[in-house]
């Protein structure tokens, strides 16, 4: 796309599932080629995880707009060599696959910077190399879990994964992330991205505090252990309002303004975030009596007013409605093998440039178009065809 910030950039994708899809698609959002090569035999396993979008994978419809997808045998010899074709023209590969797959296809790094040298390789594996998980398998609740994120999840005795897929979602962004930086750079490296890492890293504030404190922080459901008060709380038209203060000076205001609490703005033992910590339970039954008494609209009106952050714990139903992402005409139409479908823009709003916003591919959907331009001839692409079935 002409102005895209990564126009004429060509990805090539081995991927499956969310994390490098993810990468891909991201990349794809900014405006770059990528090319979705799938098994011949079922293609990207998120395909068929569910079939609520007409028949279409949910996860794989919201990674995959704009690719192009081709059919390869990649255990046939034919098939690594349109492969091989298709990577002498690109600038980047990104890879999820299984552990030690890429190794047995002759697609690991130091393969790669033999073969095509002037290539940026990014693998998204689950644990990195050398330690001894290296060779399991890594689903976004598997690591969530080795990586203490599901800990400090849900509440004491009840841990929870965290609903959004975090450990693939930010796994994904940090390898395009990577590859922005070398295209910017001119640098061609290669790139591993683990999901462990990447929660390791997440759990950042988690492990430092431990480290340095001794103590498992406990979760604290919809609160958060590091500061108080920071809550929900149910009002008197029966929703939930969203509660947060960050610092001594919000505290005075939601105490003394919200609230109409001079006696709790002036105790000393609450005028600092530790004290609030530690006498979290006293704050939670004060605001929660409070919004008890008053409805939703009120409770946020003062709370604006009174300058405190608030929010309405909504679900993915309220969500799908929700005024603000329709004012902002977040929604756009998108075509998939089964008809068109909403979806979100991506998150960056850069001025002057429009989101590609393609279609969903139909597996194999590019198959031919691709392997012309790679040179092939009508045989050698009806073979190949013939070898995916």
């Amino acid at each position: 796309m002409p102005g895209a910030p990564l126009a004429g950039v060509t990805v090539v994708a081995l991927e499956q599932a969310v994390s490098a899809p993810l990468c891909t698609r991201t990349l794809c959002d900014l405006g770059a080629r990528v090319i979705k090569v799938e098994n011949p035999d079922g293609g990207d396993s998120a395909r068929h995880i569910d079939d609520v979008v007409n028949g279409l994978g949910a996860h794989f419809v919201w990674v995959n707009r704009g690719k192009e997808s081709v059919t390869l045998d990649l255990k046939s010899e034919a098939g690594m060599r349109a492969l091989h074709l298709l990577l002498d023209r690109a600038d980047v590969l990104v890879s999820n696959l299984t552990p030690g797959t890429t190794a047995r296809l002759g697609l690991a790094p130091d393969d790669l910077a033999t073969r095509h040298p002037d290539l940026i390789a990014v693998e998204i594996d689950g644990y990195g190399q050398g330690g001894p998980l290296s060779h399991k398998r890594a689903y976004d609740l598997l690591v969530q879990a080795e990586s203490g994120a599901c800990a400090i999840t849900g509440h004491p005795g009840a841990p929870a994964k965290p609903g959004p897929p975090m450990a693939d979602a930010s796994t994904g962004l940090y390898a395009a992330l990577s590859i922005v930086a070398l295209l910017y750079s001119g640098e061609r490296r290669a790139v591993t991205v683990s999901l462990f890492d990447t929660m390791a890293e997440l759990m950042g504030y988690s492990l430092t505090y431990t480290r340095h404190s001794g103590v498992d922080q406990q979760p604290r459901g919809m609160g958060s252990p590091a500061v108080a008060p920071y809550g929900a709380y149910r009002t008197a038209d029966d929703q939930t309002v969203v509660l947060g203060t960050t610092n001594d000076r919000e505290w005075q205001r939601l105490a003394r303004d919200l609230l109409g609490r001079p006696d709790l703005a002036d105790d000393e033992r609450l005028r600092t975030n530790p004290g609030r910590v530690e006498h979290r339970d006293r704050l939670d039954a004060e605001i929660g009596a409070w919004c008890a008494r008053h409805d939703l609209a009120h409770v946020q009106r003062r709370a604006d007013e009174a300058g405190i952050g608030n929010a309405r714990y909504n679900t993915p139903s309220d969500v799908l409605a929700h005024p603000h992402l329709k004012a902002r005409e977040r929604w756009r139409s998108i075509d998939t093998p089964t008809g068109p479908v909403q979806a979100l823009l991506p998150p960056p709003v850069i001025s002057g440039y429009d989101p590609p916003m393609g279609a969903v591919p139909g597996l194999g959907e590019h198959t031919g178009k691709v392997l012309a331009e790679l040179g092939l001839t009508d045989g050698e692409i009806t073979e190949l065809r013939g070898r995916s079935g």
